[in-house]
């Protein structure tokens, strides 16, 4: 994205610290302590938030049903040179998840940023196609079984497209063109077959300025891959809102329908809202928040199900909104569904019933 989350959020090896504390062990032993839902939900957490707080880890033992990695599944974390991959982070927090009963989605195998200086050298096709498909055939297939759902693809639509066939600029575009997409995906299931395989993209939800544009131009590289036969399982839409607009009711709600219709699952993958130009109170700002979280749970399952729901980090102590969007008063941001101490807000009991929380 244009705000750079890598930058914000990076994470360390060290999750085995967090496996000793009374909290890790009382989520992984505990099944009514544990929330039960319908609509898996899930959140992103990085591994150095894990090690330093063992109220994250508790947190997402009891609420959550899976994680996403921030950066641990990164090609900058991977892959320090060429010839090797470093999977210790990763492996990491799969442990953490293993113990808790949770499973790990996989994010991201294919992306414009957060690459390694290293990769400036992929300078011809044939290059960018053997480092792109040995690095997802390794990755996938370490992981084959236990990670069920990947982005392959991720955030390939520019800020601003002027026409549906635009694409965002990045080594694999550059060198193999549109070709790199389904050639992501056909080598992920060929790693594994029985995984799942998403395309996940930010701004699709509002109907104003450029927003109605970039859905144009993701719903045309999504009726691409799917005319191509190209193994797309779902689309995960990002939901970072911005909690000053209205979702877009009829033009999202026309997408998703268009998704379910092809036999394409919706995930929402990496939800937060942007609360930087709403009030300042915290009691009404949080109310602003849920509607809107609410708005755009309505919209989407009133087109179909979800097959689940992820937020992008649990509290809002390990948010990257502060870094980018700080209010402009000074007051801490209000952006996830616990608080900064770990308290459940308005977001929180929204989530919980879309998602159909018994427990």
């Amino acid at each position: 994205m244009k705000w750079n989350r890598r930058n914000v959020l990076t994470s360390c090896l060290g999750a085995a610290a967090f496996a000793a504390t009374p909290a890790a062990a009382n989520a992984a032993t505990s099944s009514s302590w544990k929330a039960q839902r319908r609509v898996p939900y899930g959140a992103a957490l990085g591994l150095a938030d894990l090690d330093s707080d063992p109220r994250l880890g508790a947190a997402i033992a009891e609420l959550c049903s899976l994680i996403a990695p921030v950066d641990e599944l990164k090609w900058s974390r991977l892959r320090p040179n060429a010839s090797t991959f470093a999977f210790e982070r990763a492996d990491s927090l799969m442990s953490f998840a293993q113990r808790n009963g949770l499973s790990m989605r996989g994010h991201t195998l294919v992306w414009y940023a957060s690459m390694p200086e290293w990769t400036k050298a992929i300078d011809t096709p044939a290059k960018a196609e053997r480092a792109l498909v040995e690095h997802i055939e390794t990755v996938v297939s370490r992981y084959r079984g236990r990670i069920r759902s990947w982005d392959v693809v991720n955030e390939a639509i520019p800020d601003v497209a002027r026409r549906p066939t635009d694409r965002r600029p990045s080594l694999w575009f550059e060198l193999l063109g549109d070709r790199h997409f389904a050639l992501a995906f056909r080598t992920a299931a060929a790693a594994d077959p029985q995984a799942q395989l998403a395309l996940n993209e930010y701004d699709v939800e509002f109907g104003d300025e450029h927003f109605p544009a970039k859905r144009a131009a993701f719903r045309n590289l999504v009726f691409r891959l799917l005319d191509a036969g190209a193994p797309l399982h779902a689309v995960g839409l990002q939901c970072h809102l911005r909690g000053a607009k209205a979702i877009d009711r009829d033009g999202l709600g026309r997408f998703v329908g268009e998704l379910h219709a092809a036999g394409v699952k919706v995930l929402i993958t990496e939800l937060d809202v942007l609360d930087n130009e709403l009030p300042p109170s915290p009691l009404e700002r949080d109310q602003i928040v849920a509607r809107q979280v609410g708005d755009l749970l309505a919209t989407v399952t009133a087109a179909g199900p979800l097959d689940a729901v992820l937020t992008w980090g649990i509290s809002d102590r390990y948010s990257w909104i502060p870094y980018m969007f700080p209010r402009r008063d000074g007051l801490p941001n209000r952006p996830l569904p616990l608080d900064r101490d770990f308290g459940r807000k308005p977001f929180m009991q929204t989530i919980d019933r879309f998602t159909g929380r018994t427990a």
